[in-house]
């Protein structure tokens, strides 16, 4: 058996098979999370959703609340679980929440770009790692720039998700049998009823449970991470090592989006890519392609929420962000012709931070925060 590296042996100092049961148990807290914020929501009532939510409305508004939500919780896992939290509680509808899931694949690309600049002192290994990580910026709003407008204009990656969604689990606008909607039901339900007994007011009730089930989404997706790349860190790296070095194409995204199914975090995947491509290890169109399989690999965290839904409506917002990533490689990568777009910027842009390391910082605060800003205070 491998040893842990020291400072994930202080902290989690269990056996591989402990560590997988646990990871099943973790899974189990956080359908209880998502569960819980569907809950709250709907005790606070339809007038007060409505206010909360009405803002969104607009879709630029709506993009923009994925991309600061995600940058804040440095998770798209996250931000699309409590969106499908949202659509399941029927605070928000799948038309509004679409946008929030586009702009939720923009906000988790910022974890990897700053893992960059921590080669920011080597001119090479940087122009290398800033490329690496911006690639996936570039492909993320190319994909935006172009699926938003048709969406809103056609409502196709909706409509396709919501096929789906027909075929599994029924129409929108019935309740399905989720089976394990009832395994989660009761915890919640001792939440609801312990808090119930010393508050009154339904909206304070309804806050507490929001604020409860964002508490357990968020710290059991950390420990789901943590355990999960503590148990396949290293061959994570030496199938990368194997694989990547023999080329990218379409085994390179298969890579990309196992690994992210395993370890629960495109962050991760991605950031693994930065150290090696800073290296040299990998060229940059190797990398590419992990970065888009990892895009589809982190949409397993929204589908798996949708299953603690017992709304149709819960799973076709899920479909829709693994609908938006497939659609986004079939433009962006599978034609020949704009498979090179992203990589160029990626590279354009790595130069010009290299020239100049203070645009490289302007570029993360500016693209992930105050554009996000400036379009939320314009359009909402």
């Amino acid at each position: 058996m491998s040893k842990l590296p020291p400072a994930l042996a202080r902290f989690f100092p269990l056996p591989r098979p402990v560590r997988a049961v646990l990871v099943f148990l973790l899974i189990y807290v956080f359908l209880v999370g998502v569960s819980t914020l569907e809950a709250g929501i709907k005790v606070m009532g339809a007038d007060t959703q409505a206010r909360l939510f009405d803002n969104v409305d607009n879709p630029i508004a709506g993009l923009c609340v994925g991309i600061l939500g995600t940058v804040l919780v440095q998770s798209s896992s996250a931000s699309t679980s409590v969106i499908v939290g949202l659509v399941a509680s029927g605070a928000l509808g799948v038309e509004a929440a679409v946008p929030m899931i586009m702009g939720a694949n923009i906000g988790t690309t910022v974890t990897n770009t700053l893992v960059s600049l921590g080669h920011v002192r080597q001119s090479n290994e940087f122009r290398r790692a800033f490329a690496a990580a911006t690639v996936h910026d570039f492909f993320n709003v190319m994909a935006v720039a172009i699926l938003l407008p048709l969406e809103l204009i056609t409502g196709w990656i909706s409509g396709i998700a919501e096929w789906i969604s027909d075929l599994l689990v029924g129409s929108a606008g019935a309740e399905w049998e989720s089976p394990i909607k009832k395994w989660v039901k009761e915890p919640v339900n001792w939440i609801k009823d312990g808090l119930g007994n010393s508050i009154d007011n339904v909206n304070v009730l309804g806050t507490v449970m929001v604020i409860i089930g964002l508490v357990i989404v968020l710290t059991s997706l950390i420990f789901i991470t943590k355990n999960m790349k503590t148990l396949i860190a290293e061959r994570v790296e030496r199938s990368m090592n194997a694989i990547l070095g023999r080329g990218g194409g379409f085994v390179a995204m298969f890579v990309g989006l196992l690994i992210t199914v395993a370890v629960q975090s495109s962050s991760i995947t991605t950031s693994i890519l930065i150290p090696m491509a800073a290296a040299g290890v990998i060229t940059l169109r190797n990398a590419y392609p992990v970065t888009l399989g990892a895009n589809v690999g982190t949409t397993i965290t929204a589908l798996l929420a949708a299953l603690a839904a017992s709304v149709p409506e819960a799973l076709t917002i899920a479909l829709v962000h693994t609908t938006f990533n497939v659609v986004g490689i079939l433009l962006l990568f599978v034609i020949p012709l704009m498979r090179p777009v992203p990589i160029m910027g990626a590279e354009r842009l790595a130069d010009l931070a290299v020239r100049n390391r203070m645009a490289a910082v302007a570029y993360v605060a500016g693209a992930f925060i105050v554009v996000p800003l400036i379009g939320l205070a314009i359009f909402s």
